[in-house]
């Protein structure tokens, strides 16, 4: 705004709308009161007096689009009425769905709001009729010729079964593309009266598939679907949407209530799969059901209401889409960052180095939630903050919130502190459309609003489907006791199939003959399917058709995961090229210089170069690489610096995206400050493209808890529960170095406790040449049936101690190894009374504790157990047949005694040596915290461990028998 100071024109030169309402607000205070007002605006009105009193001195703004009036047409009228009039517009506009009709009960919106009511503004009919349709609408419209026009069209757009929030998007070109598409009607679908049967049709099969599982499985749960019916049409228009515009994937998402019917009716799942897994019929080993599924094919499933599916949808020979439901547990909204990833996964293509490039039309994401689990989980607002992260974004996904009014018996104002369940999107800019479930076709144009939007800004757009849930939590619950009046007003209320058919009836289009034809006609089909199972008629083919069993992974393959020194010279000499005129950061600089003699007969190679060399290897085989955590760029340790930045022009360079080796991409990017999103996010990555090696590292292994849903839901019961195969690495900075609770314990038994059925690997290791060969390794399943995830417990001191350095030799031959030897200590077996098994940096402190030892213990042997599970039984076996006079084996950790790997491995240890050789502990008593909080404590404690393990008094000389010792 101009300050009036001479040869810069009026002030009140492109002022209008609100502003120019303030301004008059404003003066009034001022002629009251000219001290009430602020001093910038006291000195504007004492130099250039009122704002425009006439309205072709403004401009007014209408829709989000400027209008600029002409002399003839406004002068003369009152331009205080001219402001409340556009004031009432935009009230409308921004607040019309406070008076919607939007909850098929009736409840929400039954008290008008005053603030859309022209007499709120002192507006008479009257006056809105003498004001021009053009200060209100942007629109041109015959129909609409004044203000009182406009004002029954805008409640007409903005509080029927549609009610619309667009003004916290920020961005102004989407904000009037939303307005003017809704206010135009141009997002409305053109329905054919074939297309309207087609709906009611669809509803006749949504309610009758229902009904029918009520009355054939009594009291079993199901969580239907009714109250919400029309989420299946809105997903089936979704499909259809994405058929048409290209898209070649569409990723769902959701969670219990109407998964049956989304199976059935959008998946194609058969009728007669989803009766075998209620039915507990003599074929029971065939057909798996609910608690006791494929018990003979050596896996655990899953309860029906959380089992997934794909489906191939052919329209003509170029026109097919690619349908996939996500695998669900019961943790609700956790599958979101799944399906993103699914999502993302599909977009990229990574054949080529650098970069994966990204489509976003190729996959789209939808994702169905819960009105109470949308506010209340956290995983929901994680997930959203990742849609427009360049490591993250998909394109936009379209949510819809399967709104039933109530969460298991809690109702909204005890489950949620904000006006709408959906409200918690307005905070990322999501536009939010709210509709009436028992409106077909209300819901049909919010579908086709929301694939308008995501196809032409690439973002997320949401739609909270209020709806009710005619039964409980699930069908073995009486709702009545907790809500005993929504209950009373639900069960007189008919479904939407009926009031649907009474409308198309009234219409002409549909008559009761045909209504009658429907209903007999899904009735035939159900009762064929349902005979069919009863008669145990189903086949091995038809299970397998719906689900795809898989068994337990055998062993480990052996692969040898060696590179010829002559390659990996090349590649680190490639690694140490960049750009011309590209310069680095000068500390930084030196550091990288040093690994040009890393692979030189002398050398010694490093923990990071050691993994990047692993990358660039794997690049070379063709094998695309994703990696991201917390600041995994340059390494929370700063050791790793795979991006380096340019000090002056703040330009950024990966050297693995110019290695002239490289035949796939590598992706690498900061996520954002998260764990449960991002982990569930490189999850369904790596489910949805498993010839990829993906990683994920979290700053320090102790936040890796704050995603224990995925870890245990997921990561761990994936294969089992659903057949689900995963090789995602996990890189956890676990070690003891004085840094306290937060800084110290990646909770290693919490991974052991999890680990079964050779569902993952699980390494803890100390040299650099070891991290390189199970990389390798790790890269050579992905994509096989023996991929497992991998979980590694990566150091952090030890990053950069000369001990875990590696001789260039080790990484040319060999693979990596579940066990190896102290290469301090003689090979004098005869002498070896004790036996120390140790894993990860405490391994390496004792490697330290005897370097300073003038003479080396001839009673001792060190053992390192690299991988914890699958426990190496035949390599410690091995080397226990070679100390025919051991008395004792030592678990030594520094991790507390009921933390770390002692639980896991003392059962085991008891197994595998002689029975007259004692198993005992060496390590920090029981603790309620992981690590203490003082520096000169720890390095007491860690003094004693490695003293204890050390000190020969210690061994045990008292009778032993069968294992175990006896004072």
């Amino acid at each position: 705004m101009s300050t009036g100071k001479p040869g810069m024109g009026t002030p009140w030169q492109g002022v209008h709308g609100h502003n120019l309402a303030y301004l008059l607000d404003e003066y009034d205070r001022y002629r009251q009161d000219p001290e009430a007002v602020e001093p910038e605006l006291k000195e504007l009105f004492d130099q250039w007096g009122p704002p425009p009193a006439s309205l072709e001195q403004g401009e007014l703004a209408a829709g989000g689009a400027v209008q600029q009036p002409s002399a003839s047409s406004s002068a003369g009228y009152d331009l205080k009425k001219v402001v409340a009039a556009e004031k009432l517009a935009h009230k409308i506009r921004t607040y019309g769905h406070l008076d919607a009709r939007i909850d098929p009960l009736g409840v929400h919106g039954s008290s008008p709001s005053p603030i859309l009511d022209p007499a709120h503004y002192g507006l008479s009919d009257e006056d809105l009729n003498a004001i021009p349709a053009h200060v209100m609408w942007a629109e041109e419209s015959d129909e609409i010729q004044t203000g009182l026009d406009v004002y029954k069209r805008l409640r007409q757009i903005y509080t029927q079964s549609l009610a619309f929030e667009f003004t916290h998007v920020h961005s102004q070109d989407e904000r009037r593309w939303l307005f003017h598409m809704v206010e135009s009607k141009e997002f409305l679908p053109s329905l054919s009266k074939e297309k309207r049967l087609s709906v009611l049709n669809r509803l006749v099969e949504v309610d009758g598939f229902e009904k029918f599982l009520h009355k054939t499985f009594v009291g079993q749960k199901r969580f239907s679907i009714e109250g919400v019916d029309m989420l299946v049409p809105m997903l089936d228009e979704a499909v259809q949407q994405s058929i048409h515009s290209g898209v070649k994937n569409v990723m769902i998402g959701m969670a219990h209530r109407g998964r049956l019917n989304v199976l059935a009716h959008v998946l194609g799942k058969p009728y007669e799969a989803i009766f075998s897994e209620f039915h507990h019929a003599p074929n029971k080993e065939l057909v798996p059901s609910e608690g006791s599924m494929g018990l003979n094919y050596g896996w655990t499933g899953d309860v029906k209401y959380h089992l997934g599916m794909d489906r191939k949808v052919d329209e003509s020979d170029t026109l097919h889409t690619r349908l996939t439901l996500a695998n669900n547990p019961s943790h609700l909204e956790f599958v979101n960052p799944v399906v993103e990833g699914y999502t993302r996964a599909a977009q990229d293509n990574r054949n080529q180095p650098g970069y994966p490039e990204q489509d976003v039309t190729k996959a789209l994401s939808v994702l169905i939630h819960g009105d109470a689990a949308f506010p209340g989980e956290g995983i929901v607002a994680e997930t959203l903050n990742m849609s427009r992260l360049r490591g993250y974004n998909t394109g936009g996904t379209i949510h819809i919130i399967a709104n039933n009014q109530l969460g298991f018996t809690t109702e909204h104002l005890d489950s949620r502190s904000t006006t709408y369940s959906s409200d918690l999107a307005k905070g990322f800019e999501i536009p939010v459309v709210h509709v009436n479930a028992d409106d077909p076709e209300a819901c049909l144009a919010a579908i086709h609003l929301a694939f308008e939007y995501r196809a032409r800004f690439h973002k997320d757009f949401l739609i909270d489907l209020i709806g009710y849930r005619r039964f409980g939590h699930n069908e073995m619950d009486d709702p009545s006791a907790t809500q005993p009046k929504m209950y009373a007003q639900i069960h007189k209320h008919p479904p939407v199939r009926k009031l649907y058919a009474e409308q198309l009836k009234k219409e002409g289009i549909v008559s009761d003959d045909q209504l009658k034809a429907f209903d007999k006609k899904l009735q035939d089909r159900l009762k064929k399917a349902y005979k069919k199972v009863k008669e145990n008629r189903d086949t091995e083919e038809n299970v397998e058709d719906r689900m795809q069993f898989e068994k337990v992974p055998g062993p480990l393959p052996e692969v040898q995961t060696g590179v010829p020194l002559a390659s990996l010279h090349e590649i680190n000499e490639n690694l140490l090229k960049w750009p011309d005129g590209f310069k680095v950061y000068p500390k930084l600089e030196k550091m990288l210089k040093r690994r040009s003699g890393a692979l030189s007969e002398d050398g010694q190679v490093d923990w990071a170069l050691a993994e990047t060399l692993a990358f660039a290897t794997i690049l070379s085989d063709g094998r695309a690489v994703r990696l991201t955590g917390q600041d995994s760029e340059r390494g929370t340790f700063a050791h790793r610096h795979l991006v380096l930045h340019d000090p002056e022009t703040g330009k950024s360079f990966c050297p693995l995206h110019t290695l002239p080796q490289s035949k796939a991409s590598f992706a690498i990017h900061n996520s954002p400050l998260s764990e449960a999103s991002v982990l569930g996010f490189e999850y369904g990555y790596n489910v949805f493209e498993p010839e990829t090696l993906v990683l994920w590292e979290a700053q320090f292994g102790d936040f890796a808890n704050a995603a224990q849903v995925i870890i245990d839901q997921f990561l761990s019961a994936g294969r089992a529960k659903w057949a689900q195969r995963s090789s995602l690495v996990m890189l956890l900075p676990h070690g003891y170095e004085g840094q306290g609770p937060e800084h110290s314990s990646a909770r290693l038994e919490r991974f052991l406790q999890l680990a079964a059925e050779n569902n993952c690997v699980i390494g803890n290791l100390t040299t650099a040449a070891q991290y390189f060969h199970i990389l390798r390794r790790q890269a050579s399943l992905t994509g096989k049936e023996d991929a497992r995830p991998l979980i590694l417990m990566t150091p952090k001191s030890l990053i950069r101690n000369k001990r875990s350095a590696s001789k260039p030799a080790e990484f040319e031959s060999g693979s990596f190894q579940p066990v190896i030897e102290e290469p301090l200590l003689g090979h004098q077996p005869k002498k070896v009374k004790r036996l120390v098994l140790a894993s990860g940096k405490v391994a390496v402190d004792l490697q330290t504790e005897l370097e300073g030892m003038e003479h080396k213990p001839d009673w001792l042997h060190v053992l390192r157990v690299e991988q914890l599970y699958p426990f190496p039984k035949e390599e410690i076996q091995a080397r226990l047949g070679k100390l025919k006079n051991l008395r004792e084996v030592v678990w030594l950790q520094e991790e507390p005694k009921n933390m770390g790997a002692w639980f896991y491995m003392e059962p085991r240890l008891r197994e595998t040596v002689p029975s007259k050789v004692d198993v005992r502990y060496v390590g920090r008593p029981e603790r309620s915290s992981t690590a203490v909080g003082q520096p000169d404590v720890h390095d007491i404690e860690q003094e004693r461990i490695l003293s204890e393990a050390l000190n020969p008094e210690t061994i045990k000389t008292d009778t032993i028998a069968g294992g175990k010792r006896h004072a």
